[in-house]
Order: C-alpha cells, then sequence, then structure tokens
C-alpha cells in the first residue's frame, strides 16, 4: 500500500502543471459546491427570518362565540344571544404560562388580549387592530425592538406603539397624544412613545396598535383572561410536534404556524433541491475531469505500467496505485476548494447581520466536511475506470510500444 501510494505521488510530481491545473480544476467545483451551499442555505435563512422568524410558531386562540339558536323555522332564526361585540377570552391560560415556557422547545411565550378598534387624533379617524403586550415581553414573537425607528419598544402605561406608515397618515409626531377607542366604545387617551417601520408601507405599519396588557384589559373589558398566547420556538420546523405537546399540556386548541405557511415551506424546499441539482453538477464536473485526467495519463503511462505487469506487479495493485492517484487528487483540491470558499465567504455579514438588500451568504452553512468528503469518493470512483483500464494492459504490448 505504502508503495502505491509512493508510486501515485510520482506520478503526480512528475507533471506538475498538469496536475496544478487538475487541483485547480476539482478545487473550482468545491468551491462551487460550498458557495452554493452557503447562498442556498443564507437565502433561507434570511426568508425564515423576514416571515416565520417574526411570528408564532404556535398560538392558542379563544374561539368565537356561536350564538346559541332557541328556535329554527323555516326561514327564521331566533337568536339567544349577539356576540358580535365581545372579545373572545381564554379565561384560565395564563396559569399554563410557566408549564408552556417550561418545554426545552420553547424560547418565548407571548400572553396577549387583541380586538378591533379606531385611532383617533382631531378629526382623522384610522381604524387599527390593537394588541397587548405584556411588559418585558414586546419583543419575545415580533422583535419591535429591531425595527423601531424613533422611540422604543417598552410599553409603559398609557403608552401606544405605531407604524410609520399610520403615523404619517394621522400626522402624528412622537410624544403627542392619541385616542383609542374600543368596538364597544371604551375611550382611552394615550402617548406615541415608539414609531416602528417593519414593511415597505403597508401591513403592520399602517394598521397594528401595540398596547400594553393593562391597557388592553381596560379597552375591551377583560379583566381577567387573554385573547392569545402566542409561542416562538428555538426550532420552527418542530411546530407540528410542539403542538401536539401543547394541546397535551393544556388541553387547549393550538394551531401550528405550518397550516398558514404550507405554501413557505414548499418554496423552500423547492428552493433546496434546487441547490442539491446545482451541487451535484458541481460534483459531476469534478468526477468527469478526474476521470479524463487519470485515463490521459493511463495511455500516456502504458509503457510503465506494463514494465510494472513484467515484475510481478498484480492487476489489483495497479487498481490500488491509480484508485490512490485519484484519492490525493481529491484530498488536494478538495481542501484547497474549501479555504478558497471559506475565504470569499468572510467578508459577507454573519447569519444575524443580514439586511434587505444584501446577499445573505452563511458562511456557517458552507458544507465544507461534506464537499471534501464527497470530492473524495467523487475522485475514488472517477478513478476506477482508469484504473481498470490500466490493469488491463498486456506487459509485453506495452513495452514494444
Amino acid at each position: 500500500m505504502l508503495y502505491a501510494l509512493k508510486i501515485a505521488s510520482r506520478y503526480l510530481t512528475a507533471s506538475k502543471a498538469q496536475t496544478a491545473l487538475l487541483v485547480l480544476g476539482v478545487a473550482v467545483g468545491v468551491f462551487i459546491f460550498i458557495f452554493m451551499s452557503a447562498l442556498i442555505g443564507g437565502l433561507a435563512e434570511f426568508i425564515l427570518s423576514r416571515t416565520a422568524g417574526d411570528i408564532s410558531h404556535v398560538t392558542i386562540e379563544a374561539e368565537e362565540i356561536d350564538p346559541v339558536l332557541l328556535l329554527a323555522l323555516p326561514g327564521e332564526v331566533l337568536l339567544a344571544q349577539e356576540t358580535a361585540s365581545e372579545t373572545a377570552d381564554l379565561r384560565e391560560a395564563a396559569g399554563f404560562i410557566p408549564l408552556i415556557e417550561a418545554l426545552p422547545e420553547v424560547r418565548a411565550v407571548s400572553p396577549q388580549i387583541t380586538g378591533a378598534g379606531f385611532l383617533r387624533r382631531g378629526t382623522k379617524v384610522a381604524q387599527v387592530t390593537v394588541t397587548g403586550l405584556e411588559a418585558g415581553r414586546e419583543s419575545a414573537i415580533l422583535n419591535l425592538d429591531s425595527y423601531m425607528v424613533e422611540g422604543d419598544a417598552r410599553l409603559r402605561s398609557g403608552a401606544v406603539l405605531l407604524g410609520r406608515t399610520l403615523v404619517d397618515d394621522m400626522g402624528l409626531a412622537l410624544g403627542q397624544t392619541v385616542v383609542l377607542q374600543s368596538a364597544d366604545g371604551v375611550e382611552v387617551a394615550l402617548t406615541l412613545t415608539g414609531i416602528y417601520q417593519i414593511g415597505t408601507g403597508g401591513g403592520p405599519d399602517r394598521r397594528m396598535a401595540y398596547v400594553s396588557l393593562p391597557t388592553a384589559r381596560t379597552l375591551f373589558a377583560m379583566p381577567q383572561g387573554l385573547s392569545r398566547i402566542e409561542i416562538k420556538l428555538f426550532d420552527l420546523y418542530a411546530a407540528d410536534a410542539v403542538t401536539l405537546r401543547v394541546e397535551g399540556l393544556t388541553g387547549l386548541p393550538a394551531t401550528s404556524w405550518t397550516e398558514d405557511g404550507a405554501q413557505l415551506l414548499e418554496a423552500l424546499k423547492a428552493q433546496a433541491q434546487t441547490g442539491y441539482f446545482l451541487k451535484t453538477f458541481a460534483m459531476i464536473t469534478i468526477i468527469i475531469g478526474v476521470a479524463s485526467a487519470l485515463l490521459l495519463s493511463t495511455y500516456r503511462r502504458r509503457p510503465e505500467i506494463g514494465i510494472m505487469r513484467a515484475m510481478g506487479a498484480s492487476r489489483l495493485f495497479v487498481v490500488g496505485v491509480f484508485v490512490t492517484q485519484g484519492a490525493l487528487i481529491g484530498v488536494l483540491g478538495g481542501l484547497s476548494g474549501a479555504v478558497l470558499g471559506y475565504l470569499a465567504l468572510l467578508p459577507f455579514p454573519t447569519r444575524d447581520a443580514f439586511r434587505s438588500g444584501t446577499l445573505p451568504m452563511d458562511i456557517t452553512q458552507g458544507s465544507y466536511g461534506l464537499a471534501i468528503t464527497l470530492t473524495v469518493i467523487g475522485a475514488i470512483l472517477a478513478s476506477i475506470l482508469p484504473a481498470r483500464a490500466a490493469a488491463r494492459v498486456d506487459p509485453v504490448t506495452a513495452i514494444g510500444q
């Protein structure tokens, strides 16, 4: 084995320029593999952080109470209860929060009270969705701290946080007082203490108003209970399993983000498959390059192979020489490509520093070890055909050439 390694090394060093080009070609293939791994993985992380990363992964929400039917005659329905103005609540949900937080998969829990309301400032009125958050948990689910453009995300008593678009539409400024009114007519005067900007003008920036949990209780006449409990996980792909655990633990119906995010998951799977195809093409290129070079080497060294066979070298030994040569090329090219890939990815921002308009390259998802391993295996497989061709060389014919 050591003798086969020595001969394989001598073959590689005998034509340094050719070997260098071959190793460079393998390194480029490995570089492409690592670059695509970092790009596809980073892009997936960026998409998730901007979508599923800022939403609840598991949600416990109060169900609206359906009106009770007392009598149903043809063409007529008699209602015993009108619930249009009532806010559904989870009466005992607050007691389950410590149990949910104790689950190892859970990163954060946010108890909330939500409802529809109207924001007034002088003659200007805007319909908003009001969300009451617990102090200290303002950024537990949606990272409001990272989206603040003025003020801060802390929800003190009598404070309200509004989106930049809504603030501009209402002609508001930080520190001004606004009136928030519920659908039941309850009004509270609040001070604008923070302005956030999540999107580019629509959505939450235009319709969401965040207040403290006590303020929401007053506004919606809910002295106890909650409207919703949002749960954020360390691994968002574990949402389905955790949803079942939460339901078993609390006895309350829970919803996984995957129910509404099925299309996002399909898009991410399609993106990952595209990455697999590109990386497979890179491996095929490496295999073809190594096989071609070793086949050429086999034909050039037919006299030497014939001499080895005439001196008693077995076919297995000849195969071992060329397989070892392929393995050496794979190791050298794989290590060189991995180093080049790592150095090329160093200037890109880290996963936590991804920003819109930048290329989301994640250096931690370069799959360096996998790239090197696959390259060595591919180079060995690529050397089998040339090795078998070399082993079939007839010693007499080869020496006579």
